[in-house]
């Protein structure tokens, strides 16, 4: 038991932080607590939390990708002319993840191939991404998405739970396994943790960058089908400040912005109370622009825990060395 609360010392902690947010906006505002509150709260981390879950594994290689908020707007775009065209919902999906891949590698090939730091690639990729979902919308929304395509991604499986939730489950056991079960994942971490080192043990880290962002991409493909189902439109605008709000959730989780530490499952728990706390403020009347105060504010607080676990470890490791000496001293 102190074992596993040692382990997921982090999660465990996202856990009450929920818990105490739930108890506080509930007091403050009761409907909070409301069933289809709760609904509405998952729901709206379902959007970032996607794009948050594939951009966990590119920030734990020590990476970082800007573009996603861009890159969701021009998936939909691409994805809604296509509908709009004719073009089989089935068919349309599965474009919506080439595209997203063809993205992702693009991204992973300017970092790993042209050696451009991570930021200033994805960054002037946020822009091309962004001015191509004008271009090919002529700057207006792609309207009237035919009703089968939203119906497909909108629908309920079973009449029991909505199809974009299982996508939402699916993807974050998908990159659960890559970064918890495969050797892609182990390769991720040590990367991440010293890629000096991970090289020289072997490691193709080119290879597994341009892995790294096409993967990570597929999570923002999976967000843009379901943007474009929900709206019924295809907007350039969409997406605009959703690569802050992925990675406060990545903060919030837990995950190591300097790379080589994180976990899926605390980005999944990060997402969910950025949400609710999102939700909170909104149920709160509180201004739209003290919202984006709060969202830096929690990235801040968030990135100051992990400064303080990290000068925890060392004296830890200080004093096991220096415990240590003493016995060998002996």
């Amino acid at each position: 038991m102190k074992k596993f609360i040692k382990r997921n010392s982090r999660e465990l902690s996202i856990v009450i932080a929920i818990a105490i947010m739930g108890v506080v906006f509930g007091i403050k505002e009761p409907i909070y607590l409301s069933a289809d509150n709760m609904k509405d709260i998952f729901e709206q981390s379902i959007i970032y939390g996607l794009m948050a879950l594939g951009m966990t594994a590119v920030i734990i290689s020590g990476g970082i990708d800007l573009s996603v908020g861009s890159a969701l707007a021009l998936i939909c775009v691409l994805i809604s002319k296509a509908a709009v065209g004719g073009m089989s919902p089935i068919i349309a999906i599965f474009l919506a993840l080439i595209i997203s891949i063809t993205l992702g590698l693009f991204n992973g090939l300017l970092v790993s191939n042209l050696k451009l730091q991570p930021f200033i690639a994805t960054l002037g990729t946020m822009s091309v991404y962004r001015g191509l979902a004008y271009l090919l919308s002529d700057g207006y929304p792609v309207l009237n998405v035919p009703i089968g395509y939203r119906g497909l991604i909108n629908g309920d499986f079973l009449n029991i739970i909505d199809t974009s939730t299982i996508l939402f489950i699916a993807f974050a056991f998908f990159m659960y396994v890559i970064m918890s079960k495969l050797k892609l994942g182990t390769y991720i971490y040590a990367i991440g943790g010293n890629e000096e080192a991970a090289r020289l043990s072997g490691i193709k880290i080119s290879s597994v960058k341009v892995k790294i962002y096409a993967i990570a991409m597929i999570g923002t493909g999976i967000a843009a089908m379901i943007q474009v189902a929900r709206l019924g439109t295809g907007d350039p605008t969409t997406g605009q400040g959703y690569e802050l709000n992925a990675i406060a959730a990545i903060a919030i989780g837990g995950t190591s912005m300097a790379g080589g530490r994180g976990t899926i499952i605390g980005t999944l728990l990060g997402a969910i109370l950025f949400a609710g706390l999102r939700n909170g403020l909104i149920v709160s009347n509180v201004a739209t622009f003290w919202q984006y105060v709060a969202t830096g504010v929690v990235i801040i607080i968030a990135a100051y825990i992990e400064v303080i676990q990290d000068n925890f470890t060392k004296i830890f490791k200080k004093k096991g060395l220096s415990d240590t000496q003493g016995v060998a001293g002996l």
